[in-house]
């Protein structure tokens, strides 16, 4: 039987990574898609090539529409979906993560963000929306836990991710019945390298008292992917944080 087929945006290592190895340990064939990684993608292909699994590397500046098409083009063409003749799971990873005061919060960096968090994916999703349709097929979007909260210096990004959770809910109703369209918002999973005292802080918050797992992650995303009766849904996997979270 064709390997059921799963493309993640920004996979090449992180949260997205964890996504990959999950669907490829389930029997999927993986696309990991990589901007600038390309050397952590091309490390985690060899991984699993050499653990028997199906794997491989796509490149794509999602910030430049062009390239973006190009890729659209890519998966359409690639052997793993055309032996499928469709794609079964497109997941919206790709992200940037960053402070920035709104005093000093430029037009520039909000136009990135939502290039990267909001217009990619709709092109993406827009162009493999017949692929997706072909095989029933699911999307899920890479959201946050910052709905209805005001998170300081990070404007831009929960802005942005907030237009994505919207836009998901959409294509939700607009893809329904042959594409499932959810989301899935991380907690404190993994720190930046400029947040680990706040995240500390925000663990000791926590009432499962850790922080998550990249694995916690991948399995909602698999948990989404193979519940057919599930869309338009957004599923915190936050440890409960937003129990007590303001």
């Amino acid at each position: 039987m064709t390997a059921k087929v799963c493309l993640v945006t920004g996979s090449g290592r992180r949260i997205g990574a964890s996504i990959i190895r999950k669907f490829a340990a389930e029997g999927y064939a993986v696309l990991i898609h990589v901007s600038r990684s390309v050397e952590a993608g091309e490390l985690l292909k060899s991984e699993l090539v050499e653990q028997g699994h199906k794997a491989d590397v796509v490149r794509a500046d999602l910030l430049d529409e062009n390239e973006t098409a190009k890729l659209i083009q890519t998966i359409t063409q690639h052997p793993f979906v055309v032996d499928r003749e469709g794609l079964d799971v497109l997941v919206h990873n790709a992200s940037v993560y960053s402070q920035t005061p709104i005093e000093e919060l430029s037009l520039e960096t909000m136009r990135f963000l939502n290039r990267l968090h909001v217009e990619a994916p709709l092109q993406l999703s827009q162009g493999l929306a017949e692929l997706l349709s072909a095989v029933n097929g699911s999307i899920v979007g890479m959201t946050d836990t910052s709905a209805g909260k005001a998170w300081s210096q990070l404007s831009h990004y929960t802005s942005s991710k907030a237009g994505l959770r919207q836009l998901m809910f959409n294509l939700a109703g607009e893809y329904a019945p042959r594409v499932r369209v959810n989301c899935v918002a991380p907690g404190a999973i993994l720190s930046a390298d400029w947040e680990h005292e706040h995240f500390n802080k925000i663990v000791q918050s926590i009432p499962l008292r850790r922080s998550g797992d990249p694995e916690d992650v991948a399995g909602a995303v698999f948990f989404f992917a193979t519940s057919p009766y599930l869309t338009g849904q957004e599923l915190f996997v936050d440890g409960g944080w937003a129990l007590n979270a303001s």
